[in-house]
C-alpha cells in the first residue's frame, strides 16, 4: 500500500487528522521504495540488479567479449606451436562451433559469463567416453552446484530438484569464479558482496520512474478547512485523479479550491540531485567491474585522447586478465597437468576485427618484419592463400649489423666525360683555357 493509501485511506491510523499519524521520515522512506533489509533500504536480487541500466551494460558487455573471442587449440612441436584447424579427436570444433547437440560455443561462453557477472561463478561439466576422449562440453547451474572440501580433496556436489544428487570429481568440472573467498571453496559476487551500492542504484531507478509516473508531482499534503476524515480521504483521492488526467491531457496547472493549498513534502529529482546520483552510481559500477566508464556509455568526462587509452586499458588490464584465467582453467582440466603438448589460446587479435585501418596496418608490419607471412595474414582474414606467399618477407634495408653492402669510393679525379652536360661555373673556365689555346697559338704562327 502507498504512502498516501496509509494516510488517507481506510486503515486504523489512515488520515491527517488523527494525531497518532505522523508525518515522519519513515513515511518518506516507505513512500520511496526503501523499505528493506539492508541499511539503504531495498532488497537486492540478480534480477533487480539487472534491471539497473549500468550494471546491465556491465555484464552484457563483458560476457558479449568472452563469448565472442575465437578460441584455438594448439599443439606443441619441436618446431614450433602448430594451430590445429583439423582436430581428429574432435575437440576444436567442439570449442569453436558446438560443445554438444545443443549449444553452441557462443552460446555455451555467454551463458556462463552472465552467471561469472551476476552470480559470481560458473561450472562446465566436461563428458569423457570409454576411452577419455572429450566429447561434448555442458554447463551447470551454479545455484544448484555446492563445492565441499574433504580429506583434503575438493568435490563438486550437484543437485538438481529431484534427481539424485551427482558428485563430479575436480578434472570434470570447468571452475571459474569471480573472486574466491580465503578458503579457496566459496566466492563471492560481485552483485552481492557490492550490495549497498547496488540498492541504491535500483532505489534511484525506482523513484525516477515512480516520480515521473505521477506526471512529475513530488509527495505533498494537503491544506484547507477538512472537518472530518472523510473530507481528507476525499480531498486526497479527487487530487489525485485530478493530477493523473492533467498528466494524460498535458495540462500545466490545477485548480485548487478556495481556502486549500499544497505544501511539497518530498524532495523532487533536482533538489535530490538524482541526475548527479546516478551517473556516480555509473562509474560505481564500473569500478565494481574493473571497466571504463566509457564502455557503460557514460561519456561525461570523455575526450578523444582519453577515450582511446581507456580502450587500451580494457584489454591490458580487464581482457587479458579474464582471458589468462579462462586458457588455464581449460588447459588444466582438458589436458591435465601431465598432458601438455596439447593447449586451448584465445584470440584477442579479435577485438580489432570493427578497426579495418589497424588491423591492415598490424598486418603489413608483422609481413614486413617477416613475424608472419602474407598467406597467415590472409588466413586470418578468412581469404585463400596466394601462391608464393608461404614465405616470410623482410624489407630489404633491414640487415645483419656488418653485412651491408659496400659500393666503390669515389676517383679522386674522375675523367671528364663530354657527354655530361655542364653547370655555368665548367662552362666559362673550358671557355677561357680555349681563348688562351687560341692566342697562344696566334702567337707562334705570327
Amino acid at each position: 500500500m502507498g504512502f498516501f493509501s496509509r494516510l488517507f485511506g481506510t486503515e486504523e491510523r489512515g488520515t491527517l487528522n488523527d494525531p497518532r499519524v505522523p508525518v515522519s521520515d519513515e513515511n518518506i522512506i516507505q513512500f520511496l521504495g526503501l523499505e528493506s533489509e539492508s541499511s539503504t533500504g531495498e532488497p537486492v536480487t540478480i534480477e533487480k540488479a539487472l534491471a539497473v541500466p549500468s550494471v546491465w551494460a556491465a555484464v552484457n558487455f563483458l560476457a558479449d567479449t568472452m563469448a565472442t573471442l575465437p578460441l584455438h587449440l594448439f599443439r606443441r612441436t619441436d618446431s614450433g606451436n602448430e594451430q590445429i584447424t583439423r582436430d581428429p579427436t574432435g575437440l576444436a570444433p567442439t570449442l569453436q562451433e558446438a560443445i554438444n547437440d545443443e549449444w553452441s560455443s557462443y552460446k555455451w561462453r555467454r551463458y556462463s559469463y552472465d552467471r561469472h557477472f551476476t552470480g559470481g561463478r560458473q561450472y562446465t561439466y566436461i563428458e569423457r567416453n570409454a576411452m577419455g576422449r572429450i566429447i561434448n562440453l555442458w554447463p551447470l547451474e551454479p545455484s544448484n552446484m555446492t563445492v565441499r572440501r574433504r580429506d583434503g580433496v575438493v568435490r563438486y556436489h550437484y543437485k538438481d530438484g529431484a534427481r539424485p544428487e551427482i558428485i563430479y570429481q575436480p578434472g570434470d568440472i570447468v571452475d571459474l569464479a569471480f573472486m574466491l573467498h580465503p578458503d579457496g571453496i566459496n566466492h563471492y559476487s560481485p552483485i552481492m558482496n557490492h550490495k549497498e551500492t547496488m540498492a541504491l542504484a535500483i532505489a534511484a531507478t525506482k523513484y525516477g520512474s515512480r516520480y515521473f509516473n505521477r506526471g512529475g508531482v513530488p509527495p505533498f499534503a494537503i491544506y484547507g478547512p477538512m472537518k472530518s476524515p472523510g473530507a481528507v480521504t476525499r480531498a486526497a483521492d479527487d487530487l489525485t485523479r485530478a493530477i493523473e488526467q492533467a498528466a494524460r491531457q498535458n495540462k500545466i496547472a490545477l485548480s485548487m479550491p478556495a481556502g486549500h493549498e499544497l505544501k511539497e513534502i518530498g524532495a523532487n529529482p533536482d533538489k535530490a540531485q538524482l541526475v548527479e546520483l546516478k551517473r556516480f552510481l555509473v562509474e560505481e559500477i564500473a569500478r565494481i567491474y574493473g571497466l571504463p566508464p566509457v564502455f557503460l556509455q557514460d561519456l561525461t568526462h570523455g575526450t578523444f585522447s582519453n577515450t582511446e587509452q581507456q580502450d587500451l586499458h580494457l584489454v591490458k588490464h580487464r581482457i587479458i586478465d579474464l582471458v589468462q584465467q579462462a586458457e588455464q582453467e581449460l588447459n588444466l582440466k582438458l589436458f591435465t597437468r601431465r598432458r601438455r603438448n596439447f593447449y586451448v589460446k584465445f584470440n584477442v587479435d579479435a577485438l580489432l576485427r570493427g578497426d579495418f585501418k589497424t588491423r591492415m596496418e598490424g598486418y603489413a608490419r608483422g609481413i614486413q618484419s617477416a613475424v608472419m607471412s602474407p598467406n597467415e595474414a590472409r588466413a586470418l582474414e578468412e581469404r585463400p592463400p596466394m601462391e608464393g606467399g608461404d614465405e616470410l618477407l623482410i624489407q630489404g634495408a633491414t640487415v645483419p649489423l656488418g653485412s651491408q653492402p659496400t659500393e666503390p669510393a669515389p676517383s679522386p679525379n674522375p675523367p671528364a666525360n663530354d657527354d655530361e652536360p655542364m653547370d655555368d661555373d665548367e662552362e666559362d673556365a673550358r671557355s677561357v683555357v680555349q681563348l688562351m689555346e687560341g692566342i697562344r697559338k696566334g702567337l707562334a704562327n705570327g
